[in-house]
């Protein structure tokens, strides 16, 4: 006897689903080794690179003003020091050296020392006088350049002055007053002919991207000193805003020994103890970043 046929109901879906095919980037389209390797690197020169320019920020508006005060304080101790001795010039000196005491109450500067030359460098240390000028205090026009953002900017409240405001400055001839009385810029230069003895201070237009110069004149109070004349002519590196381009080969010098001292701080990490490594050479890392933001600094607008 056959056993009984069972009669199964069709089922309505027994047609084999197949997965769908992906769409997206396959393994194939991914980046090879070489490319992930090349994308890496690219990664990380734009980090250094922009780490290299946020320290050069940071140098140039926090840090630079220590380096400027370092600066003023020796520098006040050699000028007090000529000043006590009748050393102190009343001539021509050499680029650097302290010429005078520059005291300005309505802008809060007081004891800022004046040194020798108008170029980027000089400006690093404080005000400094243009080497073609008389010094304060003697007959004619005396000539004064003061950086308005960073090291220190002595002269970054500049614009506030106001006529009448008076100017005090010490040379090796005495101490002498002025009071301010006139105004100008780059293209309108102050006229002041009249005045035997005059004093003119000159800064940025801008704390930012320096465009142009302000100036502000004042007049001698009282009878001037004798202007021994004989000074040198002014260097291009001296004019208002120009750059110290002799800055450029010491800071390639400097960049050079810089990217040496990486290498061989990356070997010696490798190689030897990390954290000995990271103490002997972060004091030589940092010092040679500093080399090359200073240099770096004197190729921008003297007057910045």
């Amino acid at each position: 006897m056959s056993a009984p046929t069972v009669h199964r109901p069709a089922a309505e879906d027994d047609t084999v689903v197949l997965p769908a095919v992906p769409t997206g980037p396959t393994a194939s389209d991914a980046p090879s080794g070489g490319g992930r390797v090349r994308l890496a690197r690219a990664g990380w020169a734009a980090t250094l690179l922009s780490g290299l320019l946020l320290g050069f920020v940071v140098y140039l508006l926090a840090l630079s003003p220590l380096q400027e005060a370092h600066d003023q304080s020796t520098s006040y101790q050699t000028f007090r020091y000529a000043l006590a001795n009748a050393l102190a010039p009343t001539g021509s000196a050499p680029d650097g050296d302290p010429v005078a005491v520059l005291d300005i109450p309505r802008i809060g500067l007081h004891q800022a020392v004046v040194v020798e030359g108008t170029t980027g460098r000089d400006l690093m240390r404080g005000p400094g006088h243009r080497r073609d000028s008389a010094l304060p205090g003697q007959s004619g026009a005396a000539v004064l350049f003061g950086r308005g953002a960073s090291f220190g900017a002595p002269f970054g409240r500049l614009s506030e002055l106001r006529v009448g405001d008076k100017i005090e400055v010490t040379t090796g001839q005495g101490r002498f007053s002025y009071t301010v009385n006139a105004y100008g810029d780059s293209t309108h230069p102050i006229q002041d002919a009249a005045a035997p003895a005059r004093l003119v201070l000159v800064t940025s237009d801008s704390g930012w991207i320096p465009t142009g110069t302000v100036l502000v004149g004042a007049r001698l109070d009282g009878d001037p000193q004798p202007n021994p004349h004989g000074r040198p002519a002014q260097l291009p590196a001296d004019h208002a805003l120009a750059q110290d381009t002799g800055a450029l080969a010491p800071l390639q010098l400097w960049a050079a020994g810089l990217l040496g001292a990486v290498l061989l701080a990356t070997l010696a990490v490798r190689r030897w103890h990390r954290r000995a490594a990271y103490l002997a050479f972060t004091p030589v890392l940092a010092a040679l970043l500093w080399a090359c933001y200073e240099n770096a600094a004197a190729l921008l607008p003297n007057l910045y």
